[in-house]
């Protein structure tokens, strides 16, 4: 049995995500690219890059991540790229899209022979968080003028579109992209590709995926472009979990279980979203709360039901621990870092990395 803590990747329920996607790709025409933002265990992209386009990415490292370690399509964006950088994000890239035309043109002749995108902010999104909202007031993601980005037609062939956030609504999506449609059509009918971005969960249970393709295909068709998507979590959404042991148990008003984890730490999209983790089984009669080993008073996973009572040394398994949680764990208190495991299709569990000291000190200097 392995140490925790552990993240858990199972191959054969991402696999069932990978199968939904391809059909996309199949049945739209939409090719799928991994953004990379949201998940990046490449030890497990063997398995991905046999279902998925490539790679998206938001910084200089992703793109040489996807280019290295995924292959295939390798996209570069980024909010702004540096002097420094530019030319290596052009070298290890397919395309390049730029966040605004300042960028565009500060970067114009590096770029001149690379294929080359603009981000549009459509000024509407889904997301019910600010934090995540691309399209908050004074949004600093994308050119949302059409006469702006008139101006820059003859440096790009694509745009990208990112303004959905986790959103599984089917007539939600249609209907931004109709609004997309009416605003920037006369635009985007002179481009040869268009991204709409990530955020749609069309790998969730019950999700029209036929409506889904038949929306995506008229929207090729009318405008006569090849679409891309980029999905973060719906690619990986249910396959991983982050593997904990009790290690301490109190009453304080409540039932308490510190366990050898921190969402500070480990899950830090729970934190900074105030949401609670998720669990399964969780219906028996017992109820207690989850609580990290950090020093941090809010270091909390949730309050879940158990069939009966904690106590040191029971293992717990925490759902959904993929997106946006292996790629910011961090070594906050100095709480072990959680390994990497991979449970492959045969069943089998392997360990593909471990973390100790030596990485805890170089960490920092």
């Amino acid at each position: 049995m392995l140490k925790t803590p552990y993240y858990l990747v199972d191959k054969s329920k991402l696999l069932q995500n990978l199968e939904k996607i391809a059909y996309v790709r199949e049945h739209s025409g939409a090719k799928s690219l991994l953004a990379l933002k949201c998940f990046a265990t490449w030890s497990v992209f063997d398995l991905m890059s046999q279902y998925m386009d490539g790679t998206t990415s938001s910084s200089l490292y992703e793109v040489k991540l996807g280019y290295q370690k995924f292959g295939g399509e390798t996209h570069a964006y980024s909010v702004a790229y540096a002097d420094d950088e530019i030319d290596e994000v052009i070298a290890t890239s397919d395309k390049i899209i730029f966040n605004t035309i300042n960028q565009l043109e500060r970067f114009d002749s590096q770029s001149a022979n690379a294929i080359r995108g603009l981000r549009v902010n459509p000024l509407v999104s889904t997301s019910e968080f600010i934090i995540a909202d691309p399209a908050r007031p004074y949004s600093r993601l994308g050119e949302w003028d059409p006469a702006r980005i008139e101006t820059a037609l003859d440096k790009i062939s694509g745009f990208m579109f990112h303004n959905n956030c986790e959103n599984a609504d089917f007539d939600r999506f249609d209907e931004m992209l109709t609004l997309i449609e009416n605003k920037f059509g006369h635009l985007i009918e002179k481009m040869s590709w268009i991204s709409l971005g990530g955020g749609i969960h069309f790998t969730g249970e019950g999700y029209p995926l036929d409506k889904f393709c038949a929306r995506l295909k008229l929207f090729s068709e009318r405008f006569g472009v090849q679409v891309y998507l980029e999905p973060g979590e719906a690619a990986i959404t249910k396959s991983t979990t982050l593997e904990v042991t009790v290690l301490d148990t109190l009453y304080n008003g409540k039932h308490l279980a510190i366990v050898d984890s921190s969402i500070e730490a480990h899950m830090l999209d729970l934190l900074i979203y105030r949401e609670d983790a998720r669990m399964s089984p969780c219906e028996g009669e017992h109820r207690f709360q989850i609580c990290g080993k950090s020093c941090l008073a809010g270091d909390i996973f949730g309050e879940f039901n158990f069939d009966k009572p904690l106590v040191a040394g029971d293992r717990i398994s925490i759902e959904d621990a993929g997106g946006y949680t292996m790629v910011k764990k961090n070594w906050f208190n100095g709480v072990k870092m959680p390994s990497i495991a991979v449970k492959q299709l045969d069943g089998s569990v392997e360990l593909v990395r471990e973390f100790g000291y030596e990485d805890f000190v170089g960490n920092l200097s």
